[in-house]
């Protein structure tokens, strides 16, 4: 280890000594929930965190998916109140926390039960109450703090079902003596979901400012919150999932109707890109591909290439040229653009085309219809597969990312993990992850295009197609894409440096 180095761990681990405690608030956490990639985050993070020697824990609630088989849990903290002028009979806002540790005990989670809000609910999203839901995971949290003798240093709230964390700390629990010694790091993920509601369209008579109290439970006020207006407002430090969304976000496009505010805190604005989990993600030792392979047998891939081909039915040959989609099929995804152009493209340029993911009906319809019109060259399964997903990692040789915007994702980066070279727009964590490929300096690990119009990425998408005619380049590039270290080592210790920031200074009224 150089002296650099040295210096860093020994500064680091100098601060974990003073200041070890922190917990995570989330709606999910993987391997516990996961719908999206906060739940990966949740996962990974905290491990990392761990690593490094943090007393990093999570708190989200307990779903009735959670496998309670494969995850002991044992009670914690019982009769938690809700702190509610609610009359509640039926005791329907009582909860209770209950914690699972591995069989290790290096990692520990606590789960708030709630029959009536958690249990009783077939999915983690998508009620017409969630607000109040998280408004009780947020109190909750509180509630148990206070009376557990685990004690955080810093709370990071995830997203804006946990904005309602910072609130309360810095109102209706402002002057309690543990509380308030508690720093807060709000942490956005995705700046579009505000509340149950679009907030593009919200009438002025149902617009939350913030500043109000959180109303009671039953009243019909608490379903207009924004939670991420309220977590932006009252947290100590804010901070995006990468360094260039945390710039795009205080442009009036990027936003979301809060770049206003945005810019008044920007001060305590950062921007950290997310890893992925190198273990978690390893060609070399992923038991759910074909064939195992590494930088230095990158011939073994083809062999995934033939079980990709055969699994979505698509013609055989390990010399067609296949680009992979993984991705939910919305509008955010760049899906309108994709519509324009594939028609176009599939009837000049001689390339397959594989797809996982489920999404809004007309996106799959319209390549529904393409695997009709050309059988051995589209296909997909319009539903999450994580098996498929990454047969299509291993298999696929470039993954097409065109979103309007993105703010930090991780598919781009699991794909040059595994030697897919990404094609992608300039925006967000794809524009902090992907190099453009320039032709003959031997550098760049994807294709990038800039303006979100369908004209730039079929031009793009060409890029790749001739590129990978030319073997010798394509080599090159597949195996400087998978020497890139996205592992969450770089970003656990930006993120120690945000912890130390808040907690070494008070909280800066903008």
């Amino acid at each position: 280890m150089d002296k650099i180095s040295l210096f860093k761990k020994t500064k680091i681990f100098s601060f974990l000594k003073s200041y070890p405690k922190i917990l995570f608030v989330a709606s999910e956490a993987a391997p516990f929930v996961k719908v999206g990639g906060l739940g990966e985050v949740m996962y990974s993070l905290p491990k990392s965190l761990r690593e490094l020697g943090y007393d990093a824990r999570v708190f989200i609630p307990k779903y009735a998916t959670l496998d309670a088989e494969k995850f002991a849990l044992k009670p914690e903290c019982s009769g938690i109140s809700s702190q509610s002028g609610d009359e509640d009979p039926y005791g329907l806002l009582v909860s209770n926390v209950l914690r699972h540790e591995d069989e290790r005990g290096r990692t520990t989670a606590y789960f708030l039960e709630n029959m009536e809000y958690y249990e009783k609910r077939a999915n983690v999203y998508g009620y017409n109450d969630d607000t109040v839901r998280w408004v009780l995971l947020s109190k909750g949290v509180l509630e148990f703090i206070k009376k557990s003798s685990w004690k955080p240093d810093i709370i990071v709230a995830c997203d804006w079902q946990a904005g309602f964390v910072p609130n309360l700390l810095r109102t209706d629990y402002k002057d309690d003596p543990v509380l308030n010694k508690i720093k807060v790091l709000f942490s956005i993920h995705n700046l579009r979901f505000q509340g149950m509601f679009d907030h593009h369209f919200v009438p002025e008579m149902d617009f939350d400012a913030g500043q109000a109290a959180i109303p009671d439970y039953f009243d019909e006020r608490i379903l207009k919150l924004n939670g991420m207006r309220r977590g932006i407002m009252y947290a100590d430090i804010i901070n995006t999932v990468s360094p260039t969304y945390s710039k795009e976000i205080l442009t009036p496009e990027f936003g979301e109707a809060l770049s206003d505010l945005l810019n008044e805190r920007r001060a305590v604005l950062y921007g950290i890109l997310n890893g992925i989990d190198t273990e978690l993600w390893d060609p070399e030792t992923d038991g759910e591909i074909a064939v195992n392979y590494s930088s230095k047998k990158i011939e073994k891939r083809a062999e995934n290439k033939l079980a990709l081909q055969k699994s979505f039915g698509l013609g055989e040959g390990k010399e067609r040229f296949v680009i992979g989609i993984i991705s939910r099929m919305d509008e955010q995804k760049g899906f309108n653009l994709l519509m324009e152009i594939m028609n176009p493209l599939l009837q000049n340029i001689d390339f397959q085309l594989a797809i996982v993911g489920g999404g809004d009906n007309a996106y799959r319809g319209f390549f529904q219809d393409l695997q009709k019109k050309y059988p051995d060259r589209v296909a997909g399964h319009y539903f999450f597969d994580g098996k498929l997903a990454r047969l299509i990692l291993a298999g696929a040789d470039a993954i097409l990312i065109p979103s309007r915007f993105e703010p930090s994702g991780l598919v781009q980066m699991e794909a040059m993990r595994y030697g897919a070279i990404p094609i992608v727009r300039k925006t967000g964590g794809l524009a902090d992850s992907v190099d453009d490929y320039l032709p003959g300096q031997d550098a760049g690990t994807g294709f990038i295009f800039e303006k979100y119009d369908k004209y730039a990425l079929l031009i793009a998408i060409i890029r790749a197609s001739e590129t990978y005619g030319n073997k010798k380049e394509w080599q090159k590039l597949v195996k400087r894409a998978m020497a890139k270290d996205f592992s969450w080592e770089k970003s656990a210790e930006e993120y120690l440096e945000l912890f130390r920031s808040a907690l070494k200074s008070g909280r800066k009224e903008e």
